[in-house]
């Protein structure tokens, strides 16, 4: 006799949440890929990254590994993609172009929020799974997706290296401060991990938690 085989519902829902994941980082990074090419640069398309297709994207730490270290340890889902390779120099005006493509990558993950926000309010509600007696609804992974796009869009525009936000703080104040933080490189990646483990964090939580509720408070 085969015994019941009891199936974990945070697995099931991690593996619901991949696809939403994908879909969010590879719009983010076509929304790049997609104004630098607009504005001059064909860097990203001659390199297949002008694309929806997430395989395009994918990054080995920041597409698998984040993820699975995130759902091992019980916290929401998040991760990256590949960085879309921009050449600002190919632009008619250099720096701001590179503020414009910079800007629209977390702006795609705001409009995608909407679009989410937008769906959920008059999608009816569908049960996808019971799983071990617990009903995994369309709504909740939508949420996620709301939940995801938002945190995109804020964690994008914060002005660290080599987060979007600093090419746009460069863009609207253009000083040799702002060049040097641009290009920072590894250096500035050492400085975004320690915001992240600094009492800072806490702060970008609480306005992360306060956007999201402004979706989800509509929806019940």
């Amino acid at each position: 006799m085969i015994e019941q085989i009891s199936i974990n519902p945070k697995l099931v829902l991690f593996l619901l949440f991949i696809p939403v994941f994908l879909i969010s980082i590879s719009f983010h990074e076509f929304a790049h890929a997609f104004f630098a090419y607009k504005l001059g640069d064909d860097t990203a398309k001659r390199i297949g990254r002008l694309t929806l297709n997430p395989f395009k994207h994918m990054d080995l730490i920041g597409t698998i590994l984040i993820p699975v270290a995130s759902f091992a340890s019980g916290i929401a889902l998040i991760g990256w993609a590949k960085p879309v390779p921009v050449n600002p120099q190919k632009f008619r005006n250099k720096r701001l172009g590179d503020g414009i493509v910079s800007f629209v990558g977390p702006f795609s993950n705001l409009i995608l929020a909407i679009a989410i926000f937008l769906l959920l309010l008059v999608l009816p509600e569908i049960s996808l799974f019971n799983v071990n007696e617990r009903e995994i609804l369309l709504s909740g992974i939508l949420k996620y997706g709301i939940y995801l796009n938002i945190f995109l869009f804020l964690f994008n525009l914060l002005p660290i290296p080599p987060l979007d936000g600093i090419h746009i703080l460069h863009a609207i104040f253009n000083s040799k401060i702002t060049e040097k933080l641009v290009n920072l490189g590894m250096v500035g990646s050492v400085i975004l991990i320690l915001f992240l483990y600094s009492p800072l964090w806490k702060y970008f939580n609480q306005l992360l938690n306060f956007l999201v509720q402004i979706f989800l408070e509509p929806l019940g």
